[in-house]
């Protein structure tokens, strides 16, 4: 198995109102790495590359030891996209004869009727009838039936209550457990990657701005709270961006113990990752 499950190199996509990258972007097999970014950060467009569904317009994509577009490749995937739904009138028992078709003897059917058994879906109800979690739920049951080695999820536990995300949380936690099965999934909702996610990369207006793990990254980061006169004795580059209010001033800092150190009196919290891309998003609209 290769060190990394997936890599990007100098990957580019250009659309009519926006440019992703050039990107580089490692991900290590048998982690989970979450991408997070604003809406319209490229997080689609660059699991879309990754995955073999839209090739780049430069760079150079490689997944699993091989290419995206090799079928032998992306049958060792398991992909479930936010706006992939399957065709509403199958049930859930016709889906998984399809997908039979598709993947042939890598498809298990008990393996698919397990995960519909564990999710409590009727194998009969037709997708019509399921709620979005009841759908998201049949969506990872079919990414899982044919034994991929890696998941690739795109905004897997949005919109579903936090039973329902707990449940696919947990999913997740337990298919990390053999060492050669990795997780790339994008995210708005931080705090699940905060659970779960090894490291966190972050994209912001197409560009990567970091990959760091995670526990590094919310130990680096905090939210100081201080006046101007103690913000102005922090040396150059420790603050990345400060938002100035009435009482004091609140800025995102890099090396947070360091800060605490210098300024004793001062409130310097650990900063979540919704506070790190909030600041970086004021900092690149000054």
């Amino acid at each position: 198995m290769p060190v990394n499950a997936a890599e990007l190199h100098g990957v580019q996509k250009t659309y009519k109102d926006f440019k992703l990258g050039p990107l580089d972007l490692t991900v290590p097999a048998g982690t989970i790495v979450g991408l997070v970014g604003e809406n319209g950060a490229g997080k689609t467009t660059t699991l879309k590359i990754l995955t073999g569904v839209n090739p780049p317009d430069s760079g150079r994509a490689e997944l699993l030891g091989g290419l995206p577009k090799d079928p032998d490749i992306r049958a060792r995937l398991g992909v479930v996209f936010e706006e992939a739904y399957f065709y509403e009138g199958m049930s859930a028992a016709q889906i998984g004869r399809s997908m039979a078709g598709i993947f042939r003897n890598r498809w298990s059917p008990d393996t698919f009727a397990g995960y519909l058994h564990r999710f409590g879906l009727d194998p009969d109800k037709k997708v019509k009838e399921y709620s979005r979690g009841m759908r998201m739920k049949l969506s990872l049951a079919t990414a899982l039936a044919h034994a991929p080695e890696m998941l690739v999820l795109d905004e897997p536990t949005a919109g579903l209550d936090p039973v329902v995300r707990g449940e696919i949380l947990d999913l997740f936690l337990e298919f990390i457990q053999d060492e050669h099965h990795t997780i790339l999934m994008s995210s708005h909702i931080t705090g699940d990657l905060e659970q779960i996610a090894d490291s966190i990369a972050y994209l912001h207006r197409g560009q990567l701005l970091f990959h760091e793990e995670k526990d590094a990254l919310l130990q680096e980061y905090g939210l100081l709270r201080c006046s101007e006169a103690d913000l102005r004795r922090l040396p150059e580059g420790m603050a990345v961006f400060t938002r100035r209010g009435a009482f004091g001033c609140e800025t995102l800092v890099k090396g947070r113990e360091q800060v605490q150190r210098m300024l004793p009196g001062a409130v310097c919290d650990p900063a979540g990752i919704d506070d790190i891309m909030r600041f970086y998003s004021g900092r690149d609209g000054q």
